[in-house]
């Protein structure tokens, strides 16, 4: 009669014991001191920032953290790696919060449409992502990149779509043939954005993870270097330092400054080649461009058509480097490194040897040993002396004990008359008579 309340407490205490491992169970899966890994995007977004958001997701899909949070501030870039960005954002296993408080142009705010949940800040701004040049293929291409990231993320997709295309119409928040750009108000307004909160701190608590230790992550070495080689101020000093190189080369041929200008191009088109702004088509045009100069300097000097072309590939290499959508800022880039190396070239200028090349192109030949050059016997001038043969009008005398070719004036001398020097020119020796002989 015992046994049924014995196995009823027992059935009691079992049941007791799994409610309290569903629960300590529970709050190990929802507790608040799981990592927040915080991702910082500014400056440029490259390949770089590519490579940080895909290191930051398999961290936080690894640590099973409370979210990601990108931290987007003043950034824009190419599309070059707007596939492999959204591609990352989209494996991540945990919620992606876009916390907006700079202008998320281009790349940037596509990067933000990817995330679960945008917070804005009321100085914050959006959209703005019409590619340069505006090619058709490239702006439909460009423009179902943003919708679909719109679509996925339960965002308003005619909105996205007009962050790149002018001929989509959304009167309401912009001009007619104009891109969507919207401020921190407006991108709640439209949806765009979830909630407005003017610090991190603040975005965070919105989502109960401001008591969530934060993991900011940073770029790697090799990123930070990649990103350093491909911004316009290093490109420049590197074209610059590229192009004194090869013009130095020219005036030395020794190889040692060719060697330096040959490294500072392949670390700038190396940069931007990584960085993916770069496509095969520049960095051929590059190595192309290279290699005809050098040709031009040390096998077929003087031929010139090695060397046009080789400067125009190296140019245009160089344009194209940068990526089309940043075209005006290669001009610049490229114009500024022109500007630096003929100025530094020019205070190089007088203390390098003269041009290795150039005499390259003009003739060679020395002297043989057998060669003389005439003697200077301007010192004879004034000097007496005998005509030792007959002077019709040259012929041979004695001047200080030394036999001279001679000339006259015209006039003949006979042998044995005394004669005086009266003039020089170069080698020849011009004589006259000291007294003229007597013919009665």
């Amino acid at each position: 009669m015992k046994v049924v309340p014995l196995v009823h407490r027992l059935g009691v205490a079992a049941l007791l014991l799994w409610g309290v491992g569903a629960v300590a169970s529970a709050a190990v899966t929802s507790s608040p001191g799981r990592d927040v890994i915080v991702v910082p995007i500014s400056g440029p977004v490259d390949a770089g920032t590519m490579n940080l958001l895909r290191r930051s997701v398999d961290l936080a899909d690894s640590h099973s953290a409370a979210a990601i949070v990108l931290d987007v501030g003043n950034a824009s870039g190419s599309f070059a790696s707007a596939a492999a960005i959204r591609a990352a954002l989209a494996k991540a296993r945990v919620p992606v919060i876009a916390f907006v408080h700079g202008r998320a142009d281009t790349v940037a705010a596509l990067i933000a449409l990817n995330a679960d949940r945008i917070v804005v800040t009321p100085q914050a701004s959006i959209g703005s992502a019409e590619p340069v040049p505006a090619i058709g293929s490239q702006v439909a291409a460009i423009r179902a990149a943003f919708e679909s990231a719109a679509e996925r993320t339960h965002k308003p997709a005619q909105l996205a779509a007009a962050m790149v295309d002018p001929s989509v119409d959304v009167p309401q928040y912009k001009d007619s043939g104009t891109v969507l750009a919207l401020d921190g108000d407006d991108a709640v307004r439209a949806n765009i954005a979830q909630a407005m909160a003017p610090t991190l701190q603040s975005a965070l608590a919105l989502s109960d993870l401001n008591a969530n230790p934060q993991l900011v992550q940073g770029y790697s070495w090799s990123e930070a270097a990649v990103r350093f080689l491909s911004s316009p101020v290093p490109g420049a000093i590197l074209l610059a330092l590229g192009l004194v190189g090869l013009l130095i080369e020219m005036q030395t041929l020794h190889g040692v400054a060719g060697a330096v200008g040959v490294v500072a191009l392949a670390l700038f088109f190396g940069g931007h080649a990584i960085s993916g702004d770069a496509g095969p088509l520049a960095i051929g045009l590059a190595v192309a461009g290279v290699a005809a100069i050098l040709w031009e300097l040390h096998v077929v000097p003087g031929h010139a058509v090695p060397g046009v072309v080789g400067v125009l590939c190296l140019l245009l290499g160089s344009l194209l480097a940068f990526g089309l959508p940043f075209f005006f800022i290669a001009v610049e880039t490229l114009a500024t490194a022109i500007v630096i190396a003929a100025i530094v070239y020019s205070m190089l200028l007088k203390r390098l040897p003269e041009n290795a090349w150039a005499h390259r192109l003009a003739l060679g030949a020395t002297q043989g040993p057998d060669y003389v050059t005439a003697a200077d016997l301007s010192g004879l001038a004034g000097r007496t002396g005998t005509a030792v043969s007959f002077l019709r009008p040259a012929g041979i005398a004695t001047i200080d004990a030394k036999r001279v070719d001679v000339l006259t004036a015209g006039e003949f001398i006979a042998q044995g008359t005394p004669i005086r020097v009266v003039r020089v020119e170069g080698a020849r020796v011009f004589v006259e008579a000291v007294t003229l002989p007597s013919y009665q």
